[in-house]
C-alpha cells in the first residue's frame, strides 16, 4: 500500500497517483516549451510561473511557507532555476532538482517538507539528513534555511 494508506491494487495512493499525473503534464508542457524554441529567459520565466501558481494553489498554511522559501531561494541562490517537480516547487542546479517544497496537503502529512535530493553538497561525514519538517518559520528556521540552501547550491 501507498504512503497514506488506501492505495488500489498497484500499491499507489490517489495523491500519489495525482502526483505521477502531475509530473507527467510537466514533462508535456516542457516539451512544448522546447518546441517553441523559446529563449532560455523566456522558458525561465514560464517555470516560475507555474511554480508561483502552484504555491498560490496551496491551502493558506502551506502557501505562507512556500512563499517565504521562494523568496529565501530566489534571495540566497539565483541560479537555482524553479520548476515544478511532482505538482511540488522545486528548484533545479543544471537541470536537475536540488530542493523542492513538500506542502503537508499534498500527501495528507502533518507536516510540510523541505527536501534536498543527492544534487544537493550537504555532505556531512557518512550521514546527513535530507529532508526537513517545515511546520513554521521563525528567523532561526530562516536562518537555518538560508545555510542549507547556501550550501546545497555550492
Amino acid at each position: 500500500m501507498g504512503a497514506g494508506g488506501g492505495g488500489a491494487r498497484d500499491g499507489f495512493s490517489a495523491e500519489e497517483r495525482a502526483a505521477m499525473r502531475e509530473h507527467a503534464a510537466e514533462l508535456r508542457k516542457e516539451e512544448r516549451r522546447n518546441a517553441r524554441e523559446l529563449k532560455a529567459a523566456e522558458k525561465a520565466a514560464e517555470a516560475e510561473r507555474d511554480v508561483l501558481e502552484k504555491i498560490a494553489e496551496m491551502p493558506d498554511e502551506d502557501r505562507v511557507l512556500a512563499e517565504r522559501l521562494h523568496r529565501i531561494v530566489k534571495d540566497v541562490a539565483p541560479s537555482l532555476e524553479p520548476r515544478t517537480w511532482y505538482g511540488m516547487p522545486a528548484y533545479a542546479k543544471d537541470g536537475k532538482v536540488l530542493c523542492f517544497f513538500q506542502a503537508a496537503d499534498k500527501f495528507k502529512a502533518r507536516y510540510a517538507t523541505l527536501g534536498f535530493n543527492d544534487v544537493a553538497s550537504l555532505d556531512d561525514g557518512e550521514m546527513w539528513p535530507t529532508a526537513f519538517a517545515l511546520v513554521g518559520l521563525t528567523p532561526e528556521t530562516e536562518a537555518r534555511i538560508t545555510d542549507l540552501v547556501t550550501r546545497a547550491a555550492g
